[in-house]
């Protein structure tokens, strides 16, 4: 039985996100914060070297093809809140491409006073004229949607809108949108996603919208898209009854629904005549077995038609698994890891079967992602290759042509006497878990070690020119661990740690910090972890299971109540992954890594860090607010700080992320290299 278990929460006020007395506690934490961590010489010069980074005007601006053109989302010191804005591939190649703005979200939010946050836009497909703009009040995932007119640059007064909530939208046709948003009472998901699905067209009252699908309440939510693949349009909705399961339908001309019938827990993807099937689990299918983590294909139509005839495009081994797909117009590039490290493939099909090749592009101590592809027009792909100590590239190729450099990012850190290296940790139960190590001659700096470990979610290696700068500059070393419930082996590796089992995650963090100190790299005194989200909850179970392995610890927009995490924003839709606090039996292994629920008054923790946003609607900001009330009432000094825009990334625009990682690395710093100014002058 643990503390907490027997008296009520104490602190169930500081859940009231704007509350008066919450945010009066939060604005005393914050300006402790800020008195003990910010002011020094070495604090500005972090936070000015993230700042540069940040805003340097030779970054790779990453486009995203549209028809003709490259769009762009741009931020910089001269517009903060950033600009929409597009060019051609002609301009682009040049190095000093004359961009169409389209929309300056700067001058958007001084004209209509308000703090808008980009969101994405939805462009309708084959002519790119109209969008569906979503803008976030302070970079919340709530947004509001507006119609928008490419070739006028501005919205549409009569057009598509939306008020602010968790709404999913998408073109029909020029007249016509799928959306689902808060319709009023029972419209939502208890997870505070979109329940039903709508047609809504043009010059109608959106309390006139069609209902074509929907939900039941406890599903997480409900979706529904039109492919615009010329010669192949077609209509889909479908649900989403937990976060690794799904439930998709072909919708007909006639409103009719016909089930695509794979697995709930497969994913299918249908591009042109073919449908794809990712597994999460075994499936046998007509006497023959598919593992976990194969990608399948077959033809659409006769699947739909009760065909079985399915190819293996790509089947996992205890080495290799599939990180991700796309398609071009006439070929399929297989993203794979082998040990974590990208091989890229391209399938070809033909007569006689798939055909295969190499991709040419991955590093071998680093990662290579598609960036883009162009699957109605081209075989043209967008690959952005980088490394830990390797700035990225922006390649661009038409598959069986050549390559062509378009960008290369710029060196934000001196590597001369760094090196990456990968090693293997043993778990608990004789698990080999791989990290990544980058470091330098010194063995006397501090060692920074970062983790996620879930939703089947890979840390891949690449470039962070603030971290470089901020840390491995001044004399640190850089661990990256790849623990199970990530994705680095496919689901196996995910469905280790689910639910009951995720203290296997735990366990193999635990592992690879032991490592670090037996191998010589580091002592726990000099050892820091920090993660952020489910990392955020990684990094509380190490301050309160494994207080002794750490110097100090930070945990960003974390979850740390795993007794209420259901009953918070968007908790309920991640009970797959942890489990259902309400139920008993889950409860029993919930309780026994919950942080907030494992906190104890004798324990000698580390200092710990916890930083959280007030606009952060994904998980809520009670979770580090009550972590460190509760602390503070046991007589600990934990250091928090909350800032009042920026959503999940806890940070609207460049000048706060620079302020929010610069504070980090400060007290990272200061408690990991507490006699020490290390790297001071640089």
């Amino acid at each position: 039985m643990t503390e907490q278990d027997t008296t009520p929460d104490p602190y169930l006020w500081l859940e009231d996100v704007t509350g008066d007395k919450a945010l009066d506690w939060v604005k005393q934490r914050n300006a402790e914060a800020v008195s003990a961590l910010t002011g020094g010489e070495r604090f500005e010069q972090i936070r000015t070297g993230l700042r540069e980074v940040l805003d340097a005007d030779d970054r790779i601006p990453y486009p995203r093809r549209r028809g003709e053109f490259l769009y762009n989302f741009w931020q910089d010191a001269t517009h903060p809140k950033g600009v929409w804005r597009r060019t051609t591939l002609e301009e682009y190649r040049g190095g000093d491409p004359a961009w169409d703005v389209l929309l300056d979200v700067d001058a958007l939010a001084e004209a209509e006073g308000e703090n808008w946050v980009w969101a994405g836009a939805a462009v309708l497909r084959p002519e790119y004229r109209r969008a569906l703009v979503e803008l976030s009040r302070g970079g919340a995932d709530a947004a509001v949607v507006r119609e928008f007119d490419l070739v006028e640059r501005a919205f549409i007064d009569d057009g598509f809108t939306l008020p602010e909530a968790k709404s999913r939208v998408g073109w029909i046709d020029d007249d016509t949108v799928y959306v689902g948003t808060d319709f009023g009472e029972g419209s939502m998901t208890t997870s505070g996603y979109p329940r039903v699905m709508k047609v809504w067209r043009r010059g109608t009252p959106l309390a006139e919208a069609e209902t074509v699908f929907e939900a039941g309440p406890e599903d997480m939510s409900v979706y529904a898209y039109r492919d615009h693949t010329p010669g192949f349009e077609r209509d889909f909705v479908g649900k989403r009854p937990a976060f690794f399961s799904s439930e998709e339908y072909l919708r007909g001309a006639d409103g009719s629904l016909t089930k695509i019938e794979v697995p709930d827990d497969a994913t299918s993807d249908v591009h042109r005549e073919w449908l794809l099937i990712s597994l999460r689990t075994d499936w046998e299918v007509a006497g023959t077995t598919y593992s976990a983590g194969s990608l399948l294909v077959a033809d659409f139509e006769a699947y739909l038609a009760g065909a079985r005839e399915l190819t293996a495009l790509f089947e996992p081994d205890e080495h290799t698994s599939l990180s991700g797909y796309a398609w071009t117009r006439n070929h399929l590039i297989l993203d794979k890891l082998e040990d974590v490290k990208t091989r890229l493939e391209v399938l070809t099909p033909g007569p006689d079967g798939w055909a295969r090749e190499t991709l040419p592009g991955a590093p071998e101590l680093g990662s290579a992602a598609v960036m883009g592809t162009d699957p109605d027009a081209s075989d043209e792909y967008l690959l952005n290759v980088s490394g830990y100590l390797q700035p990225s590239t922006l390649l661009r190729g038409e598959i069986g042509g050549e390559v062509e450099v378009l960008r290369r990012a710029p060196a934000f850190f001196s590597t001369e006497g760094l090196w990456v290296e990968q090693r293997f940790a043993t778990s608990e139960d004789g698990t080999k878990v791989p990290y990544f190590i980058v470091r330098g001659e010194s063995t006397d700096g501090p060692t920074l070690l970062y983790g996620y470990g879930g939703f089947e979610i890979s840390l891949t290696p690449g470039y962070s020119g603030g971290m470089g700068r901020s840390w491995l500059e001044r004399g640190g070393t850089y661990v990256v661990a790849n623990i199970r419930g990530g994705g680095e082996y496919g689901p196996a590796w995910h469905r280790a740690a689910l639910r009951e089992n995720r203290p296997r995650a735990y366990e193999d963090m635990a592992a690879v910090a032991r490592d670090l100190v037996d191998k010589g790299v580091t002592t726990p005194e000099r050892l820091g972890v920090q993660g952020g989200s489910n990392g955020g909850l990684l990094a509380g179970v190490m301050l309160t299971r494994y207080p002794e392995l750490f110097g100090a610890v930070v945990s960003q927009v974390p979850l740390l109540d795993m007794r209420r995490y259901h009953l918070l924003l968007a908790g309920a839709s991640w009970m797959a992954e942890w489990g259902d606090p309400d139920d008993p039996a889950d409860w029993a292994f919930l309780k026994e890594f919950s942080p907030y629920h494992n906190l104890h008054s004798g324990t000698k923790y580390p200092p710990v860090f916890f930083v959280t946003s007030t606009r952060d609607d994904r998980v809520h900001p009670g979770h580090a607010r009550k972590m460190a009330a509760r602390m503070r009432e046991l007589g600990f000094e934990p250091d928090y700080y909350e800032n009042i825009e920026g959503g999940h990334g806890a940070a609207s625009d460049n000048a706060q992320r620079a302020f929010m990682s610069a504070v980090v690395y400060e007290f990272l710093l200061r408690k990991l290299s507490p006699d020490e100014t290390v790297g001071a002058e640089k």
